[in-house]
């Protein structure tokens, strides 16, 4: 794992498909971004964004002038709400036709709103449930820039984006190449205001991105040795954020896991974990995301440890120590994961949220019919059968035991 001899003040450049400005400071990089909008004649932009943390982080004080000053015009879209809906996306395109970019300021549902946004802008005509049912396939977005407030999605760095269509209470996510952001900036010093519930799910949605993706039917090298990195950053530096909010280099690394996951996810795929969560905060979009993940996690390893055993002995070891990676380990494994999730603030189960016996077939089918989620399923290391699903939301419902 990295040493922490870092300059976290430095403000790197991270080439990947996206250029990310990384570094405490790296906000300023949107004056550098603003000039190239100006060179591309980009003259009038939507800003996408949460209700609040644009402002609050001080984010929007560095971004207003940097926009005004260069004669770019942009029009505000701050209604995003956590699980962003479909409605929103056609609300936010609705106020700015024309746009010429994108600025999505905010976590994983600002950003992948923005992402959205971003391909109707460039594909007039079309809604945003038409492009979360599969009705057109794009290859254009205008171009997107995302300023990163959470560590935890990777939204920032990869070509995935997710929305809730509410009336059908589905949840699917989409994938293309175009919504690649251009540029973004991830900044330590805008995350210190993050609560302590916020931190936990957005450092589990991390954790949760590089098992599926270490595990899946597409994994490879890479993605196994980013999943290990970004595993052992959060076992290290999320005590250390819980403890002490403000402490920078805590949330520098706890972001660079985050990016890592979000690479790791880009190039591994997902499966079992997000494919059952959408369905959950599909019924109930007021569950977060990353708690939906955290409830799930243990009986998803459970499932797939026997699959797994040596991959995920090896990266949950920061987590879970000694295990021997053999197949009979499984629900050992499971238990470990739970017992770091509850140590870290994070016990609940889907009884504690409100979910009971009678909703499983429900959640079953959505898992099935939602579009885009059997494409995750598609991916999983064992058979991703109903009744596999059914089993990891019903060990889900309490404590293993």
């Amino acid at each position: 794992m990295l040493n922490t001899q870092i300059d976290i003040t430095q403000v790197s450049e991270f080439r990947l498909k996206t250029l990310v400005y990384f570094g405490c400071g790296a906000i300023h990089k949107i004056n550098d971004i603003a000039d190239q909008l100006v060179a591309r004649n980009i003259k009038h932009i939507l800003v996408v964004s949460g209700r609040g943390a644009y402002k609050a982080t001080g984010a929007w004080d560095v971004i207003v002038p940097a926009l005004e000053s260069r004669g770019i015009a942009y029009t505000l879209f701050d209604k995003v709400t956590p699980n962003p809906t479909t409605a929103q996306i056609d609300e936010a395109v609705a106020m700015a036709p024309g746009a010429q970019a994108v600025l999505a300021i905010g976590g994983g549902s600002p950003i992948d709103a923005g992402k959205s946004a971003a391909i109707l802008l460039a594909n007039p005509g079309k809604t945003a449930t038409e492009l979360y049912e599969f009705k057109f396939t794009p290859d254009t977005a205008v171009p997107i820039i995302a300023v990163n407030l959470t560590h935890g999605t990777g939204t920032e760095a990869d070509r995935f984006a997710v929305a809730t269509i509410l009336e059908k209470e589905y949840k699917p996510a989409i994938a293309y190449d175009c919504i690649y952001p251009t540029w973004s900036i991830d900044d330590p010093a805008l995350m210190t205001g993050l609560s302590p519930a916020q931190t936990r799910f957005v450092s589990i949605d991390a954790i949760n991105h590089c098992v599926e993706a270490a595990t899946a039917k597409t994994a490879s090298v890479f993605s196994i040795s980013l999943a290990r990195e970004a595993i052992a950053l959060v076992a290290k530096y999320l005590p250390v954020a819980e403890a002490n909010p403000a402490d920078l280099e805590a949330r520098y690394f706890l972001l660079y896991a985050s990016m890592l996951a979000g690479v790791c996810f880009d190039n591994g795929l997902l499966h079992y974990t997000h494919a059952l969560e959408h369905p959950l905060s599909g019924i109930k979009p007021e569950l977060t995301h990353g708690l939906g993940l955290s409830i799930l996690l243990p009986a998803v390893v459970k499932e797939i440890y026997p699959a797994k055993a040596g991959v995920l002995a090896d990266i949950l070891a920061p987590l879970v120590p000694g295990l021997a990676g053999t197949p009979d380990e499984a629900l050992a494994a499971a238990q470990g994961v739970e017992k770091w999730l509850a140590a870290s603030g994070v016990p609940q189960k889907l009884a504690d949220e409100g979910f009971v016996e009678s909703d499983l077939d429900h959640l079953v089918e959505l898992a099935f019919t939602t579009p885009s989620l059997d494409g995750l399923l598609s991916l999983a290391p064992t058979e991703a059968d109903k009744a596999a699903v059914r089993r990891i939301y019903a060990d889900s419902m309490n404590k293993l035991g």
